[in-house]
């Protein structure tokens, strides 16, 4: 995928993302980078409905998501050969998280949920990382 593919694509994932917000709850100049995702966050958080929203921008991305209908989960993998696995279909707990992976062959594993994962936000930037993560 080239570029320009590249821009458009996200573009069009960020005006998706904020198509159904009211005008008077963001201001343009408070998009950015950083806010983002967080804005998208706050919107599922504000309709009270369970989502999921993945985002995948390069080669041979794999995300293996097993989730209760609880999770809004928001999922962001830049790079090529990256891999998620999410699995908090054995719990009722409520979950809102961010997972943003920019790099390339990195793995993040993630099993289960509780009061100290609720609302995690990961962010990894560089390549060959692992994370191993286990909430009981």
């Amino acid at each position: 995928m080239n570029a320009l593919t590249r821009f458009f694509f996200c573009l069009g994932f960020l005006f998706l993302s904020f198509s159904s917000l009211k005008s008077q709850q963001v201001e343009w100049n408070q998009i950015n980078s950083n806010s983002v995702l967080d804005l998208a966050i706050l919107q599922a958080v504000d309709n009270q409905t369970s989502y999921s929203n993945i985002l995948q921008i390069g080669d041979s991305n794999n995300i293996e998501a097993m989730i209760n209908a609880k999770t809004n989960i928001m999922i962001q993998q830049l790079g090529d050969y990256n891999s998620l696995y999410f699995n908090n279909s054995f719990s009722d707990t409520k979950t809102k998280n961010v997972i943003n992976t920019q790099g390339n062959n990195n793995i993040i594993d993630i099993t289960g949920s509780n009061s100290v994962s609720e609302n995690m936000k990961v962010n990894v930037k560089g390549d060959n990382m692992t994370i191993f993560m286990r909430n009981y």
